[in-house]
């Protein structure tokens, strides 16, 4: 099939049960296999599976999964495509965050347009593999001065995806650099003026802590009407304030705009009476958390030759409990922050659920690497309701008991039509006339 405007029908499909409206058939819990009719590149409907089913005017071809899961395109919410694949070239890199930020800062002076693009290319073209539709990456932006090399690349190339893959930019600058109020409003006017999919962000951290640089950020972010992106307390001190700083300026600025916080591994090592009363102020907020397992794992309690001991996650459950949203994402990939990675949001994923001990984590939690809306003002609707894109992650070897165990092989449909991967020769089938009977 390589017509997006052909019809196709998706039979015995196993979807996740927050994707789901309540009232969806099923027994012990799980739900009912569905059947997904797909045409001109969008979902028709999505129904209770029933033999015989036949798509929106009679589908041009119908695929069997008996069962596979299926997901909606996935969302990488939290990236720097601007590091990427710098590992080969950086030496021996001192363990922690602190470490791995030294070593970025040697690289960098070595950087040009076309190296940057030839690694975040490269990196484009994994997540689109892995069956991403919505990346956002963050861009080094340190120099107070100038622009980085790096910015326009990131925007050249989100034009160049566009149809592909939504690709959001924000710009990573210290807090220290928001202490000055004139340059925040100039870095927010360029940002903005930088197309669409610009965001404002900073790097919040007990090691730059300042109110008055925090206020700055946000009254210019609103100023400029951005939403704003920050890495926020990626460190294990009890004592960081990063995140309590957010609700308090958003609290008296009324911040219209969404805020994500990425990170927030303090938030762990906070007692457990303070960091769920913060937790309870953050979700009175329009306020997203991202975590980030795999980076997190890697950079947090980070010493030579000393097994680490904390695991530097925040408190996915205990936010997932207060209605805050929160997604998984891979971060970095193959750079001094993380050397490993392939811009698969189910790796991501697949740590937290170990890690985080998520229950669950296709009906419960595969939200946490699909749900778009949680990244924008608007909540939008959920994907793979009629009139949605078709595009869908068919995994013919995962179970939803195992998953997202066995996510390879998978099969990627854009628009209706298979981009990665080939349907397995028992979905194609011709249903029996047993099943066209009934």
């Amino acid at each position: 099939m390589s017509d997006p405007g052909a019809a196709l029908l998706l039979r015995n499909a196993r979807l996740p049960r927050w994707l789901l409206p309540a009232d969806w058939p099923g027994q012990g819990g799980v739900p009912g296999l569905a059947d997904i009719a797909l045409a001109d590149g969008r979902v028709q409907s999505v129904l209770p599976a029933r033999p015989g089913a036949a798509g929106a005017g009679g589908a041009a071809e119908t695929w069997d999964l008996a069962g596979a899961l299926a997901l909606p395109g996935l969302v990488d919410a939290h990236l720097h495509l601007d590091k990427t694949f710098t590992l080969p070239r950086l030496g021996a890199v001192e363990p922690g965050l602190l470490g791995a930020i030294d070593a970025m800062m040697r690289d960098k002076a070595g950087w040009t347009p076309d190296d940057v693009r030839q690694r975040a290319e490269r990196g484009l073209l994994w997540a689109w593999q892995a069956g991403s539709v919505h990346l956002r990456t963050h861009c080094d932006w340190w120099d107070p001065a100038q622009q980085p090399i790096a910015w326009p690349v990131l925007r050249e190339l989100a034009e160049d995806w566009q149809g592909r893959v939504r690709l959001e930019r924000v710009n990573l600058s210290p807090l220290t650099l928001y202490a000055d109020r004139d340059w925040a409003w100039r870095t927010a006017r360029d940002v903005a003026a930088s197309g669409p999919g610009a965001r404002l962000g900073g790097f919040v951290h007990s090691t730059n802590w300042d109110p008055q640089a925090l206020m700055h950020l946000l009254q210019a972010a609103q100023a400029f009407d951005l939403d704003v992106d920050l890495h926020c307390d990626e460190e294990l001190n009890a004592g960081a304030q990063g995140l309590a700083g957010v609700v308090a300026t958003m609290t008296g600025l009324g911040f219209e705009g969404r805020v994500v916080c990425g990170h927030v591994c303090a938030l762990a090592a906070k007692p457990e009476a303070e960091a769920f009363a913060l937790l309870d102020a953050v979700a009175r907020l329009p306020i997203t958390l991202v975590a980030l397992p795999v980076t997190n794992l890697l950079l947090q309690d980070a010493t030579a030759g000393r097994t680490p001991r904390q695991r530097g996650l925040t408190l996915v459950k205990e936010a997932r409990e207060r209605g805050i949203p929160v997604l998984l994402a891979s971060d970095n990939v193959q750079d001094p922050f993380c050397p490993v990675g392939g811009y698969d949001p189910l790796e991501a994923l697949l740590l937290g659920a170990a890690v985080a001990q998520l229950g669950q984590p296709f009906d419960a939690w595969s939200d946490a690497v699909c749900r778009a809306d949680w990244l924008g003002r608007a909540p939008g609707a959920l994907p793979l309701t009629p009139g949605a894109p078709a595009d869908l992650v068919l995994l013919p070897e995962a179970d939803a008991w195992g998953f997202p165990s066995r996510s390879q092989p998978r099969l990627v449909l854009r628009a209706g039509v298979p981009v990665q991967g080939t349907p397995p020769a028992a979905w194609l089938r011709a249903p029996s006339p047993e099943e066209l009977a009934a």
